[in-house]
């Protein structure tokens, strides 16, 4: 089975080949403190600061080395799986697979979820539900474990495995209706339990675990989603279909469907096209949209009608984000972080702090606002059926 390298990094002079890494550990002594980072120089720039921050403590110059275990972007195309479920003696009685909406890089407490998975390969969950048996094997495993797993086409790397339940468990025990943490009590107190004979290709729906964010009450706060977790809540949804378990558990978590306007941002070229179809889907629903810089140039050259508007650094030209922002002239904004400059996390911070403050639903997740963009362009509210845990069979 397939795990993220490890790879040396000394800055500024020299860093392995590796590509894009979005996580590591500065050494210092005997502690390491946990970084995170979203491109190489994204690391470069962490070991640059705590440099100098050492050089103001210290009075003199020091360079610490970084081990960086390599992991993969959204660049990439990775998906994040959860294998979860109850093994007595070794032996997998009961598991689930689960998919995360998002691609690596968000914490699996804020990440999206979605069960079944929707768009996994056969293949890859072949792939998992193998490697989870031996890992099950291997360690002796009574009781419940959870493992994540990065996947990119059906190439699989193990990121962790722990052998406790997670708070997927009564979410996936909801929508499976098989109670996970019953039988694993039952294993860890040794009775008798009988495997489950419902899996996760019985089921004629979908559900979708959303997190719950706190920012509004958190001053100064960047409301971006990252490796570490900041979710303070999440909310379960079943729906018939993907696109009514993504509305439905948007708006349990507070975001509203746009009635006219919405600000576009959209990072790097790779997020700019893989959000062009969503912005496409946008106009022809009628929204007008509103576009920074980069993102305008973008949707206009693929015939995609936008309004040009101006960062916070670009003074005296307008019209200016953060006024309509403030002059509630926007329904719905979409800030993609793009990198880790001084002048991009400034003026995206405003924005969607900005965002925040004014209670402007905010998405700043490239695949989210896919899944929600796709799911308020085909149903409205009232399209959502009420139906109760019972019915869904």
């Amino acid at each position: 089975m397939g795990m993220p390298t490890d790879e040396p990094l000394s800055p500024p002079d020299h860093g392995g080949e590796g590509g894009e890494q979005v996580g590591g550990y500065y050494v210092s002594g005997d502690t390491a403190y946990e970084l995170y980072f979203f491109s190489q120089s994204g690391a470069y720039e962490y070991a640059r600061l705590i440099n100098r921050a050492a050089e103001n403590l210290s009075g003199k110059a020091t360079v610490y080395d970084m081990v960086i275990p390599l992991y993969y972007t959204f660049a990439l195309g990775n998906d994040v799986q959860k294998s979860l479920g109850v093994a007595d003696g070794g032996e997998v009685i009961a598991y689930a697979i689960s998919e995360h909406v998002e691609f690596a890089g968000v914490h699996s407490g804020d990440a999206t979820i979605q069960f079944p998975p929707q768009k996994l390969y056969v293949e890859t969950m072949r792939r998992i539900k193998r490697i989870s048996r031996q890992i099950a094997k291997e360690l002796n495993i009574s009781g419940p474990f959870n493992i994540q797993f990065l996947a990119r086409d059906n190439d699989i790397k193990v990121i962790e495995c722990n052998l406790r339940a997670s708070r997927s468990f009564p979410f996936v025990s909801k929508v499976l209706k098989i109670n996970l943490i019953e039988l694993a009590t039952k294993v860890m107190l040794g009775l008798p339990v009988e495997k489950p004979e419902k899996n996760l290709f019985d089921l004629d729906y979908v559900g979708i675990k959303a997190s719950q964010f706190s920012f509004n009450r958190l001053q100064k706060a960047d409301p971006v989603l990252g490796v570490d977790m900041a979710s303070t809540g999440e909310v379960g949804c079943i729906g018939d279909d993907t696109s009514i378990a993504v509305l439905e558990s948007m708006l349990s978590v507070g975001q509203r469907i746009p009635e006219k306007n919405i600000l576009l941002s959209t990072g790097t070229a790779k997020q700019k096209a893989a959000m062009l179809d969503a912005a496409k889907l946008l106009q022809s629903k009628g929204y007008k949209l509103f576009a920074t810089g980069g993102t305008s140039r973008f949707l206009t050259e693929n015939g995609v009608e936008n309004t040009l508007v101006y960062w916070p650094s670009e003074e005296g030209m307008q019209p200016q984000a953060l006024d309509l922002l403030h002059k509630k002239e926007i329904d719905m904004v979409v800030n993609l972080p793009k990198n880790l400059t001084a002048g991009e996390l400034t003026n995206g911070y405003k924005i969607r702090r900005a965002a925040v403050d004014l209670n402007i639903p905010l998405l700043t997740n490239a695949r989210l606002a896919e899944a929600f963009i796709n799911a308020f362009c085909g149903l409205t509210a009232g399209d959502i059926p009420i139906k109760s845990w019972d019915e869904f069979k």
